[in-house]
């Protein structure tokens, strides 16, 4: 099955039912299907189809709901691009991906206004927030579309996203999942839209990442409706769910310990929440269970994955966070809340070691993955999808070990990646950048556990002969040329950096030494 298809189906079963809440706004899913089909038949006019690349930057709203499947109803690519990113950032991931069009917020015009000449390949761009100079606006061509419905041929090994993230060199890689990576999870773990029930569904991780996509394709297809927050914002996010009645939510860790801790929330009204599912990033036992404690009556679940898997591959469930019995068992109970639980019936999940031989239970090793939700592949980088993707299995480069029954735990990650936020960090591009540094003669950079945001960037400099530089103003020098989260949050001063015989830096000597917080 396509995507378009989960539209198709929810407008047919329940046409009048609220399918989008935004700022005050309300769609239909009907009236999404409209819409999505009117800017369909705008995009075709100007000559985008079949494996063409369009391009979305903005925060959350609707808009990048109806250009998703406006794009995927032809065929073509959809290529959410992390509004944080920097222009430098923004430049590669566009003319890497060849969009050729791209839907972009007020707040990102001048920026990419300032860029045109860098990036060749693009033929329109599309202002979602009114007018601007220069560009098409997205409400005029909308309406001025045919709203009959877009039937192109798709077959289900179409890339239907192509979708960036941080790898373990510098520039970001395009990760391409096709129709059946996506629909494959949701028809496995979602039921389909059913006119006697109504659930709601808020929005608040970022549509630039799997998580947040899954989340649309799951609600369209279940017939859930999605009210949609731009970005999270605690107070904003506890109005919503009080005041729309909100039945389920998608959070990370980060998110979920800024709520507790925040003043309004022992004056709020939440309790119609009944799942609030958490991933992306680590989930301190302690806050969960102290999530479990002030949500009562709420079911929580655990969701591990990557965008290289279509997301989610194992899930602790609802179940596993109900710490009852004797205390035996409710010591298991505990010990497995600190698990990502075990692998969903859609896919198979091994640990292997170097050699790529399964591990016996309970040893370390690297979490592997295989069935029809493994990405197509990395665009335009055949040597990463070889090294990644070997006979059929996914290697994660998360390193964990198995119990006896099928619960996985996280042993640190074979890659370097950093992960804050549920934000992937790639440590070569912040040590690219600091090398920069005019006073810096060597940098490495390590992730620091960090019990807000996960981890935290932590740079490890080594000045040149007679040079200084203080901590302040090597964390601003990064500051102007990466995405905010990105940037060192403390820096250590070495002499040297260690390093085996061939010149290779020790990061395991320095995650030693200098990676507690």
């Amino acid at each position: 099955m396509n995507t378009p298809e989960f539209l198709l189906i929810s407008s047919s079963i329940c046409p009048d039912r609220e399918a989008i809440i935004f700022e005050g706004n309300r769609w239909s899913f009907s009236g999404l299907a409209e819409r999505s089909n009117r800017l369909a038949n705008a995009l075709a006019g100007m000559g985008v189809g079949r494996g063409d690349k369009v391009g979305m930057l903005q925060v959350n709203c609707n808009e990048c709901i109806e250009v998703y499947f406006a794009t995927a109803k032809l065929g073509a690519t959809y290529v959410p691009l992390n509004f944080r990113a920097r222009a430098e950032e923004l430049e590669f991931m566009i003319n890497f991906s060849e969009a050729s069009a791209l839907f972009l917020g007020q707040r990102y015009i001048k920026m990419i206004n300032s860029m045109r000449d860098q990036i060749p390949g693009m033929k329109h761009l599309i202002s979602v927030e009114g007018p601007s100079e220069g560009m098409l606006e997205y409400e005029s061509i909308i309406a001025e579309a045919d709203p009959e419905e877009v039937f192109t041929d798709i077959d289900d090994n179409d890339t239907s996203i192509l979708m960036f993230t941080a790898g373990t060199t510098g520039q970001p890689k395009g990760v391409m999942l096709t129709h059946d990576n996506l629909a494959t999870y949701v028809l496995n773990n979602v039921s389909p839209a059913d006119p006697e029930i109504e659930e709601k569904n808020i929005l608040t991780v970022p549509l630039y990442h799997i998580a947040g996509m899954q989340a649309v394709l799951a609600a369209v297809y279940g017939g859930r409706t999605l009210v949609v927050q731009r970005q999270f914002e605690a107070s904003d996010w506890m109005r919503l769910v009080e005041t729309e009645n909100v039945t389920r939510a998608m959070m990370v860790p980060t998110m979920l310990k800024g709520l507790m801790e925040h003043e309004e929330f022992p004056e709020r009204n939440l309790s119609s929440l009944q799942v609030i599912t958490y991933g992306a990033a680590p989930m301190p036992v302690e806050v969960i269970t102290k999530a479990i404690e002030v949500f009562p009556g709420t079911r929580f679940i655990n969701a591990f994955g990557q965008t290289e898997s279509a997301s989610t591959i194992t899930m602790l469930t609802p179940e596993d966070h109900v710490i009852e019995g004797t205390p035996g068992e409710r010591a298991i109970k505990l010990k497995r809340l600190g698990s990502i639980g075990r692998a969903l019936g859609d896919t198979e999940v091994k640990i292997f070691d170097e050699d790529g031989s399964e591990m016996p239970i309970d040893e370390v090793g690297e979490i592997v993955a295989r069935g029809p939700r493994v990405m197509k592949g990395y665009w335009k980088a055949d040597e990463a999808t070889n090294s990644t993707i070997r006979n059929g299995w996914l290697y994660t480069g998360d390193m964990g070990y198995m119990d006896e029954a099928g619960y996985i735990f996280l042993s640190g990650r074979a890659k370097d990646i950093i992960i804050r936020a549920g934000e992937n960090i790639s440590p070569e591009q912040v040590e690219a950048t600091l090398h920069s540094h005019p006073a810096i003669d060597e940098a490495a950079v390590i992730g620091v556990p960090d019990p807000q945001w996960g981890e935290t960037v932590r740079a490890i400099v080594a000045l040149k002969d007679g040079a200084q530089a203080s901590e302040a103003d090597i964390i601003e020098h990064c500051r102007g040329q990466l995405a905010s989260f990105k940037k060192p949050e403390s820096v250590i001063f070495v002499d040297a950096l260690p390093r085996n015989p061939l010149g290779k830096v020790l990061k395991r000597v320095l995650r030693d030494e200098y990676g507690k917080a």
